[in-house]
């Protein structure tokens, strides 16, 4: 979601048909705070994102550290879903 403002501008039905409220398992990938995202991702989604200032290191260390690799979304994904 490149933009919250632009993505709340928009009519309630748009906004259902690209997060429809039947669907509860959801995961943000924010590489910066976290901060807002649980109002899309709703109460029984997950963010990964930051929750320090973050730190000085190469990127793929810093991804590492702060779970932004993709065999940990798919990990969330699965737990998400009940799958193992």
């Amino acid at each position: 979601m490149p933009s919250w403002d632009i993505f709340e501008h928009q009519p309630q039905a748009y906004r259902d048909e690209v997060l429809p409220p039947a669907v509860t398992a959801r995961i943000a990938v924010e590489q910066g705070s976290e901060l807002g995202w649980d109002r899309y991702v709703g109460a029984g989604g997950r963010v990964i994102g930051m929750r320090t200032f973050g730190a000085s290191a190469p990127l793929k260390e810093l991804q590492r550290k702060f779970g932004f690799e993709p065999d940990k979304v798919v990990a969330m994904a699965m737990e998400l879903l009940g799958r193992k």
